[in-house]
């Protein structure tokens, strides 16, 4: 009986979903969903905790990441394969368990989509689960050199790793809970 119950729990936890939220998802949320699935995939969980990114305006809708993001993500071993999409309002707030933005502005945006409370419950700021709290914002590297996509995946690292634990947290809450 303890088992089935166990079983059914890992079970529930199936298909959790994490949407990263940047201004055109071209450089920091498609960034943002490679390296989490990086991460996901060093621990067994790329089935377990599914990702995706969007951007606040559909300007690049269709397009892949930014070419000079793309180049320092993947020396890093990251591939962003994923193609830019705007939020939709209409299904991202239902599908998603936590839609996590890179930045205040990104955050507003996102409270202005909301629907009701419990849409906006779900709103994270990345840098939220940043475990050096250097930074507030994980800043857009689009109009910076080199060292800008640097530190956007310098940041996006830590505070991944910082997601990380809050979601090994819940699943052990979980698993405690359901054993009492």
């Amino acid at each position: 009986m303890m088992l089935n119950r166990i079983i059914l729990k890992q079970l529930s936890m199936v298909g959790k979903h994490l949407l990263f939220v940047c201004l055109g998802n071209i450089c920091r949320s498609p960034s943002a969903e490679a390296v989490m699935n990086g991460k996901l995939k060093a621990i067994g969980w790329e089935q377990r905790i599914l990702c995706d990114s969007a951007g606040i305006i559909g300007f690049h809708a269709g397009e892949p990441a930014d070419a000079r993001m793309q180049k320092h993500a993947l020396k890093r071993g990251y591939a962003l394969t994923s193609l830019s999409r705007q939020v939709k309002q209409d299904s991202d707030f239902d599908r998603f368990d936590m839609i996590i933005g890179m930045d205040d502005q990104n955050i507003k945006d996102l409270k202005a989509l909301a629907r009701s409370e419990d849409d906006r419950r779900k709103i994270f700021r990345m840098t939220d689960f940043s475990t050096q709290k250097i930074y507030k914002h994980v800043p857009d590297p689009y109009y910076s050199g080199n060292d800008g996509f640097e530190l956007v995946l310098d940041l996006l690292e830590d505070a991944c790793d910082g997601l990380m634990e809050h979601l090994k947290g819940e699943s052990q809450s979980e698993f405690v809970n359901e054993r009492i």
